[in-house]
């Protein structure tokens, strides 16, 4: 997208159809993204926007309630990225977090505390990747792995449900 979020905006509203086909029957939706670019941070509220608005048609349709739980896993730039880069991302997490239960930070430049002088820039975007598919699997793992304390999916919803910004590194 250029790193222009208007057009990952305007590329996700396209394609709002094929989007809310894809969730409708969902309890839960994760939403990835790298903020501060075009892709991301244009397209992350829109997906999470209408999340929402399935609810809201359910519970119109069908006099119940049907609420995806949406949680957003998101990374904030490396600090060689600029500043317009980390203006841009802050922008998308105020909107994105409008419209998720959860929206999980990993702030990309905390990552250099694990990294050594002979990390490459490739590999740094690796171990971001890395980091948000770690978060994803700490929160599925409660529910599917045996362990000390078994959570179920609503345990999880009562938990994340409206629970605001976290932060993980």
């Amino acid at each position: 997208a250029g790193a222009l979020p208007e057009v990952g905006r305007i590329a996700a509203e396209e394609s709002i159809d094929e989007i809310m086909e894809h969730i409708k029957d969902s309890h839960m939706l994760f939403i990835t993204a790298g903020m501060g670019g075009g892709t991301g941070t244009g397209a992350a509220p829109v997906i999470a926007k209408a999340a929402r608005e399935i609810k809201a048609a359910v519970k119109e349709k069908a006099l119940r309630e049907k609420k995806i739980l949406t949680v957003g896993v998101v990374t904030k730039p490396f600090g060689f990225e600029g500043i317009r880069r980390m203006r841009t991302a802050e922008l998308g997490l105020e909107e994105l977090q409008k419209y998720v239960d959860t929206l999980i930070v990993i702030p990309n430049q905390n990552l250099f505390r694990i990294a050594n002088e002979k990390t490459t820039f490739s590999d740094a975007f690796k171990l971001a990747d890395n980091v948000l598919h770690i978060g994803i699997r700490g929160v599925t793992d409660l529910m599917v792995m045996p362990g000390l304390i078994n959570l179920d999916f609503a345990d999880i919803e009562t938990v994340m449900s409206e629970m605001g910004k976290a932060m993980i590194g």
